[in-house]
């Protein structure tokens, strides 16, 4: 059997798959592009074309300069807490000791929690009048009275970071653990009998097995993080004050409670190419760390 034959039966087999694909995200996207054109509404007029004039708008305006500078700080902030709470957790639970099934079980359950409900049982902890934090402070002596740490500017977007790094930092352990199997333990014995100490350990022997595995979690989680909307809407909502909405609240106000569909579709356009560079400039890092190993 040909191999132009081979193809074209590989390409016949992807058919139904490549049309669901074109149907499902082909064309939305060329009418999201088409409305970021037009100054439509998002319930009547079709709108005019306007031209690059969302476009402009968008990118000039306060609103958006502040959500991009509220999405970086959040992502950076939570990724990095995450990568460091994830390790410490993944080099625990790699160590001998009773109970350490159960509570590798346990870890996990954060990360299987559906956002939405993480989200509420945060906002929960968080409440000024019943909340949990504001109880255990209170008794141990470190707060005069109960503080509503989602409704003030300055603890607000800290609270949303918090709840995130626990929801997903299990992930990143999983992924540590993961690759601290993969570490020989006859290396790490010679290095124990040549007297390195437990840091040395972890940079030169554990720490080249870890790299690439937490590059991937990095990559993941930056993306995931730099998109965020569920947890902060079920939250926020993106207050108070504006102080934690990041640019996916703000492209969903634009578009919907706002209802201009066209600047709205603009600014969503607009995170879609800031997620893609940050997608593109990832894989080539990953490139470039699978070549040097």
């Amino acid at each position: 059997m040909s191999g132009t034959w081979i193809s074209t039966r590989a390409w016949l087999m992807m058919l139904p798959l490549l049309v669901v694909m074109v149907a499902v995200i082909g064309w939305p996207l060329v009418d999201t592009v088409r409305l970021s054109f037009t100054d439509a509404k998002l319930v009547g007029t079709e709108g005019g074309f306007v031209g690059a004039d969302n476009y402009v708008k968008m990118l000039t305006g306060s609103n958006f300069q502040r959500a991009l500078i509220t999405t970086s700080w959040f992502a950076v902030v939570s990724v990095a807490a995450e990568m460091v709470l994830g390790v410490l957790a993944a080099l625990l639970l790699n160590q001998q000791f009773r109970g350490r099934t159960a509570l590798r079980a346990l870890m996990i359950l954060p990360w299987a929690l559906p956002t939405v409900v993480n989200a509420t049982l945060w906002r929960l902890i968080y409440n000024p009048e019943y909340g949990a934090l504001n109880a255990a402070l209170t008794q141990l002596g470190l707060l005069d009275s109960y503080r509503s740490w989602l409704g003030e500017p300055g603890t607000a977007l800290v609270a949303l970071i918090v709840a995130d790094c626990w929801k997903n930092f299990p992930l990143v352990a999983l992924i540590a653990l993961a690759a601290l199997q993969a570490v020989p333990r006859d290396i790490t014995a010679a290095a124990l009998v040549d007297g390195a100490g437990s840091l040395n350990r972890f940079r030169f022997v554990i720490m080249p097995y870890l790299a690439g595995p937490l590059l991937v979690a990095l990559v993941l989680r930056t993306i995931e993080a730099f998109k965020v909307f569920d947890i902060i809407w079920v939250m926020t909502r993106g207050g108070p004050a504006n102080s934690t909405r990041t640019l996916s609240i703000l492209v969903y106000q634009e578009a919907f409670s706002f209802q201009r569909a066209g600047s709205g579709a603009s600014l969503a356009l607009i995170v879609t190419l800031l997620v893609t560079i940050l997608a593109v400039a990832y894989a080539a890092l990953l490139r470039k760390a699978a070549g040097a190993s």
